[in-house]
């Protein structure tokens, strides 16, 4: 009997290429790293992962923050631009949208009339209420701080405290998929159920979070232009109104 020719080099290299396509969970072992062209946190444990993300966040000089949130005083989008020096963006609840602005402890807040109209417009009150919205609405009104609503709306603006409320991981952590986030690769870090939510960590460069889903559907929100500068200036003084030392009941309070 005539032995069967070898299938020689060329073969069984094809035969190796074959194989390994088709076992997944072969892919490093045939040549193909995961982490190749990453800044390698992929290969960490969660809570090593979430530490990176953690100090990344820390050393960040200004990010863009976009998304709902969920509250118990109703829902907010929120577009803002935060760095230690201030910030600029919008917020958006159930019944008004408003724009902030605040430069060192200057805070400004520009909105429509209907804004400052107070939820009891009857009455002598209510009829001062709606002529001072008038004057109020489309200027960047200067938030006094000494006016109950400073802190509030303020808290919107602040980089740091926004940033610790709303990325906080409690509870057991655990190592999620790889996925990506605005075509960047990341790796997820889930804590348990109801305790913190999922982060989305980047692959790429430095470890910055890209992504949060909040627990119990509490929002979702998308964190871009790591350490992108921004401008931040005074609007024009026509444009600008200083209502004193308290600001009248808006519907935002």
């Amino acid at each position: 009997m005539t032995p069967l020719p070898s299938a020689g080099r060329a073969g069984r290299a094809a035969l190796a290429a074959v194989l390994c396509a088709g076992l997944a969970v072969g892919l490093t072992a045939c040549g193909e790293d995961p982490d190749a062209g990453t800044n390698g946190i992929g290969k960490l444990g969660a809570e090593e992962i979430e530490e990176k993300a953690r100090a990344a966040v820390d050393g960040a000089d200004a990010v863009r923050l976009s998304g709902s949130l969920v509250s118990k005083d109703g829902t907010y989008k929120l577009n803002m631009r935060l760095k230690q020096e201030g910030a600029s963006g919008s917020v958006t609840s159930k019944d008004n949208t408003f724009e902030l602005l605040r430069i060192g402890d200057a805070l400004f807040l520009k909105a429509d009339a209907g804004f400052w109209i107070g939820a009891d417009g009857d009455g002598e009150e209510g009829k001062a209420d709606a002529e001072a919205a008038k004057k109020l609405g489309d200027k960047y009104v200067k938030v006094p701080q000494n006016d109950p609503s400073y802190k509030r709306f303020r808290v919107f603006t602040e980089m740091d405290v926004l940033l610790d409320g709303l990325l906080g991981m409690q509870g057991e952590l655990s190592k999620g998929d790889r996925t990506q986030v605005g075509g960047v690769k990341t790796v997820k870090v889930l804590a348990d159920e109801g305790s913190g939510g999922v982060l989305d960590v980047s692959l790429i460069g430095e470890p910055y979070p890209l992504q949060f889903a909040r627990a119990a559907g509490a929002g979702v929100l998308l964190l871009g232009e790591w350490d992108k500068d921004f401008p931040l200036a005074e609007p024009a003084e026509d444009d600008i109104l200083d209502y004193g030392g308290q600001l009248p009941t808006s519907s935002g309070d």
